[in-house]
């Protein structure tokens, strides 16, 4: 005996005490699913049976099974729930979370349940109790669907006991396996001709009937279409547009949420009486002219929509006029009246029409929410959510989103085909594709992106950024992409070493990352690289510039470097290769003094210099003193260990700084193809990068070591320590771990690009001379990685956000959104030596 449980939902045993609640509960469902009451009567009386305690202790499970529901977490309450107060109770909790009550019956039979109790010491009420239970619910059966349950499974005998089969279920609206991708078509109002352009446009293949009408549209590899809802009224052909759905849909090649018009038109069709208006009495006139046969398929069709759908394993969600995050996968009819309607203010415009609670002003959901009903002049992104009706039956547009690619797809009208009550507002000037606002950048904002959803700038952190990019940094045009911060692998617990390529492994183990690559960190300056193939129509040759967008150089030193780079690319063909006439990369530019002369100078330098005099001169002194016969032992073994870490501090800044005039001296070590014409390369995995990116020949190149680790081998993971341990072992700055794939999206976005992993020696650098003497390292070992963390995914989505939109050719204000965005995370205070 199936019993079908629909996912989430509130099931509610009932039936008398003895009728075998709890056996039953404990045998089809998980501990923690099933809330029992004489357990809570445990929890606040500490005696399950203390019937004075029922009133607190129902409170208490009425709280958690609220608390689990608001989790989408089926609940299983274990009660007696033979009165219609106590299931009132917990079918108003149902509704509250926006689930279904699921009742289950155990109509065990009187003699078997005083049978039972009477083993029992504890249930010492007395046969009358049960037999009134009993009673209760033998006058309760025929009405529990009146009260509101959904479902209502019966279980007369123990054999119905015992062969029960708890079935889970799915939601109608619950479509997270269809992964996608996804081409969601805003609302079409009877415009047949619109739809099927732009069908076409999506690169669907339109197949017709014997009369020529479409009835299916054959997808691209791997798509399916989503309709928002209102497939008819208003426009002229209301019968072929849901010829084509319905044909879309039987055929797997699409999915349909319901509007509010397919609503109002079935009440129609089935003789309730509604208002004819708003375009319903065109699709009325235009249905009458079709035959029986069809009216009742399209009366079907439309009657079983679905409210809305959750899609993409939960990323993304479809309904006709929106819906908030608290709704998402929710079964009510609250649920499904936001879904077709929205939500009103009470108020109305000038027009006489409703004023529509703006939801998506405040929503800051992960999934994505695609949505009509009520026409925009154009689709736009609103935290993470985005109306799809641009008004084609109102002389508008039919507009289609290709998800996940986020890509805006539409065709105009053919005409005005039904008279707006409220005009569409009007659509703002487009803005020259250079031109930049301070408005786009200033105050708290949002940027919205794909691979992390909307990322939030603070009005202090906008100013912060934009003191630097107004002052020092290249112009705008020059400026596409800032790389994120990179946070140092997770503290070492080995002796005398704060870092140490074993947590790196394991750490994208963990992520699920399995192939990693280990480059050889370069001790210079990160640098980014635009370089153009000529300098026809775009006025000079790129741009060199820091990771916080300031210029390398000065114009002479620059071109001639862009030259360098430029002829290497040319004679390695990349050019062609690529299909582009620039290139953008990722390097680091070495020595360090190239770009840090001054800070080597005055900070790293003058210590050096000052410990090894001043500890030098204290140690002959000491050792003279010991000579003598003064008992300085602990005091001389101590400072002529902050000698040696002095000394070891001069070596390691020393290594990465040599003499350098004009060109002569620099090397540029490039690791990464960022972008080049209309096109992207973080889909590429590293070896193809650094693949590419060793054929630049020349002088001015230097190559990245690399190695691929297997961090599930211990083999290939104790080669990888190996080679760390080679690099570091005379001062090497160590080398940075990162997803072989490039980019890796997890369950919460993005995996962290890179994790560093510096050597021993190199970290007197960051941390001082002393940084190894145990009381240090100890204090050491407490630095907290998580914001610096969380900044790099951040900055990292950004980045990749701006490239996208490069590669896409949008507006300068649109990349530079992202790109300032990358700055102004870097104002956020954190310790600089992670």
């Amino acid at each position: 005996m199936e019993l079908t449980i629909p996912q989430p939902s509130l099931v509610v045993l009932v039936g008398a005490s003895g009728s075998g609640k709890s056996t039953f509960a404990l045998q089809h469902f998980t501990r923690t699913q099933v809330l029992s009451s004489d357990f809570f009567r445990g929890m606040v009386a500490d005696d399950e049976n203390d019937q004075s305690a029922s009133g607190a202790a129902f409170d208490s499970l009425y709280y958690v099974a609220g608390k689990r529901l608001a989790a989408g977490r089926t609940t299983v309450v274990d009660a007696t729930n033979v009165q219609p107060a106590d299931r009132a109770r917990l079918i108003a909790v149902a509704k509250e979370h926006d689930v279904l009550p699921v009742a289950i019956v155990l109509d065990t039979p009187d003699a078997v349940c005083l049978a039972r109790n009477a083993t029992r010491p504890d249930r010492d009420f007395g046969d009358h109790v049960v037999r009134r239970q009993r009673t209760a619910l033998r006058k309760s059966l025929n009405r529990l669907g009146r009260e509101g349950f959904r479902r209502v499974h019966v279980l007369r005998t123990q054999r119905d006991v015992d062969e029960a089969v708890i079935v889970p279920e799915r939601l109608l609206n619950d479509l997270r396996h269809e992964r996608g991708p996804f081409d969601v078509i805003g609302d079409v109002h009877g415009c047949r001709a619109e739809l099927e352009e732009l069908l076409v446009e999506l690169g669907y293949e339109l197949v017709r009937d014997e009369r020529g009408r479409p009835v299916d549209a054959l997808p691209p590899e791997g798509r399916r279409a989503v309709f928002v809802g209102d497939l008819v009224d208003r426009g002229p052909d209301t019968p072929g547009v849901l010829r084509l759905v319905m044909g879309m849909v039987e055929a797997g090649h699409a999915f349909c949420v319901c509007g509010n018009h397919e609503q109002k038109l079935v009440r129609a069709l089935r003789g309730h009486k509604v208002k004819v208006a708003h375009g319903l009495a065109e699709s009325l006139e235009q249905l009458g002219g079709q035959d029986e046969e069809f009216r009742e398929a399209a009366t079907r069709f439309c009657d079983r929509l679905v409210a809305h759908y959750v899609l993409d394993g939960g990323d993304l969600v479809v309904a006709h006029a929106g819906l908030p995050e608290h709704y998402h996968g929710r079964a009510s009819g609250r649920v499904r009246s936001f879904a077709l309607y929205g939500d009103t203010t009470g108020e109305t415009d000038e027009y006489g029409l409703p004023v529509r609670y703006p939801w998506a002003d405040d929503y800051r959901g992960r999934a994505t929410v695609l949505y009509g009903h009520t026409p925009t002049p154009r689709a736009e992104w609103v935290n993470n959510t985005m109306c799809l009706d641009t008004g084609v039956v109102f002389g508008g547009e039919l507009t289609a989103l290709r998800y996940p690619e986020r890509e805006v797809v539409a065709v105009p009208a053919h005409q005005v085909w039904y008279e707006p009550v409220r005009p569409l507002a009007p659509v703002a000037p487009e803005r020259e594709a250079g031109a930049l606002d301070l408005d786009d950048v200033t105050g708290k904002r949002g940027v919205e992106t794909a691979h992390r959803g909307r990322i939030t700038v603070r009005a202090d952190q906008a100013a912060a950024a934009l003191e630097v990019m107004s002052r020092f940094a290249v112009a705008p045009r020059r400026l596409l992409y800032l790389p994120p911060t990179m946070s140092p692998v997770a503290t070492s617990k080995r002796e005398g070493l704060l870092e140490h390529p074993d947590e790196a492994f394991a750490e994208y183990r963990a992520w699920g990352v399995r192939q990693v690559v280990c480059q050889e960190k370069h001790m210079g300056s990160r640098a980014v690289v635009l370089v153009r193939r000529d300098v026809e129509g775009a006025g000079d040759l790129g741009v060199v510039h820091t990771r916080t967008g300031r210029p390398f150089f000065d114009g002479d030193l620059e071109r001639r470097v862009l030259e360098r780079v430029r002829d290497g690319v040319t004679a390695a063909g990349l050019w062609e290769e690529l299909d582009t006439d620039w290139l953008l990369l990722d390097c680091e530019l070495m020595p360090w003094n190239a770009k840090a002369d001054g800070l080597i100078r005055q900070q790293y330098a003058s210590v050096g210099a000052a410990a090894s005099g001043s500890l030098g001169v204290a140690t002959s002194a000491l050792e003279a003193a010991a000579g003598r016969g003064v008992d300085v032992g602990a005091l001389l073994e101590r400072t002529r260990s902050r000698r040696a870490n002095a000394e070891g501090y001069r070596r390691a800044w020393s290594r990465y700084c040599w003499p350098t005039e004009d060109l002569a001296g620099l090397k540029l070590a490039p690791f990464q193809v960022l972008a080049a014409r209309g096109r992207v390369f973080h889909d590429r995995d590293h070896l193809w990068h650094l693949g590419v990116l060793a054929r630049l020949e020349g002088e001015l190149f230097h190559r990245t070591a690399h190695l691929v680790v297997d961090t599930g081998d211990e083999e290939q993971v104790a080669a990888g320590v190996r080679w760390w341990e080679s690099i570091t072992a005379d001062g090497g700055e160590g080398m940075v771990v990162k997803p072989l794939a490039n980019l890796v999206v997890g369950e919460r976005g993005p995996v962290q690009p890179g994790v560093k992993v510096r050597g021993r020696e190199y970290l007197r650098i960051i941390y001082g001379p002393d940084y190894t003497e145990p009381a240090n390292l100890e204090r050491l070992r407490k630095r907290g990685l998580g914001l610096k963390r969380a900044l790099a995914v951040m900055e990292y989505s950004l980045g990749l956000e701006a490239l996208e939109r490069v590669a896409r050719e949008e507006p300068l204000w649109r990349v530079h959104e992202c790109v300032f965005a990358v700055l102004a995370m870097e104002s956020e205070p954190v310790d600089p030596r992670l």
